[in-house]
């Protein structure tokens, strides 16, 4: 279990009661990961929704860019301290869209994806503030994919010239 208090820090919680807050530290446990780990691919059944305690990790998906040439991996997001990940886990089909690469050594607070499916199916408050709080993120993750991509398109356009 972790403390109520750690949870309480982090702005994806902001607006969850006490209660709401004590029931999700039930079944949060902490876990680490070195610099260098692939903590999911894409694909990978989505087993846990976590937030960031400590370090840094990216959200990447692989561009394939004809057969000729080895996949290239692009970072569509960076995950600090305080910020989602694995939001699959409470979306379906429950898989996760990018892949998630440790770049420094990292901790994160870790909500298993079924015991947290079942807390928030039983609790309806609960799942609705979580789920509201998911869509925000869901939301960042799509801004920042969509100024990549602007990005390559406009480098892509300029290299033609």
């Amino acid at each position: 279990m972790i403390s109520i208090d750690l949870l309480k820090q982090f702005e994806f919680f902001k607006g969850f009661s006490e209660e709401q807050i004590k029931k999700l530290a039930n079944i949060a446990v902490e876990e680490s990961y070195k610099a260098g780990f692939q903590i999911w691919k894409k694909g990978d059944p989505a087993g846990t929704f976590s937030i960031l305690e400590e370090g840094k990790i990216v959200m990447v998906m692989e561009a394939y860019m004809g057969p000729q040439r080895p996949p290239m991996q692009v970072t569509v997001d960076v995950i600090t301290k305080g910020d989602a990940m694995g939001w699959s886990a409470v979306v379906e089909p429950h898989q996760y869209i990018l892949g998630a690469r440790c770049i420094d050594d990292s901790k994160a607070i870790a909500f298993d994806a079924g015991k947290l499916r079942e807390l928030l199916n039983k609790d309806s408050l609960l799942g609705f503030k979580f789920m509201h709080a998911i869509a925000k993120v869901i939301a960042a993750r799509l801004t920042h994919t969509e100024i990549i991509l602007v990005g390559e398109r406009g480098l892509s356009t300029l290299t033609e010239l």
